[in-house]
């Protein structure tokens, strides 16, 4: 889909996801935890404390939220400073 039947169909464009992922990165990084842009800002690698996988966050469902851990968690991006909270606390396991 281009970015133009993208925008009329109220669908997020590619640069609105990677701003949002851009604000949890910032957000994240503000609380101490080591998170970088990867794939051309479409995914946030976020690493762990301790050795150990790091996690991989994606901005998915239309936009609406940041998904991790094979969508089986998700929090919505209008909510960046408690998804960061939650990815915070999700790595420190």
């Amino acid at each position: 889909m281009n970015s133009i039947i993208a925008a009329v169909a109220g669908f997020p464009t590619d640069r609105e996801e990677a701003d949002a992922l851009i604000r949890l990165r910032d957000r994240l990084v503000g609380l101490g935890v080591k998170a970088e842009l990867r794939d051309n800002n479409t995914a946030l690698m976020v690493h762990r404390p301790d050795p150990g996988l790091p996690v991989w966050v994606f901005v998915g469902y239309g936009g609406a939220y940041y998904s991790w851990q094979n969508a089986e968690k998700r929090h919505p991006t209008n909510d960046v400073e408690g998804a960061a909270n939650v990815l915070a606390q999700h790595v420190a396991r």
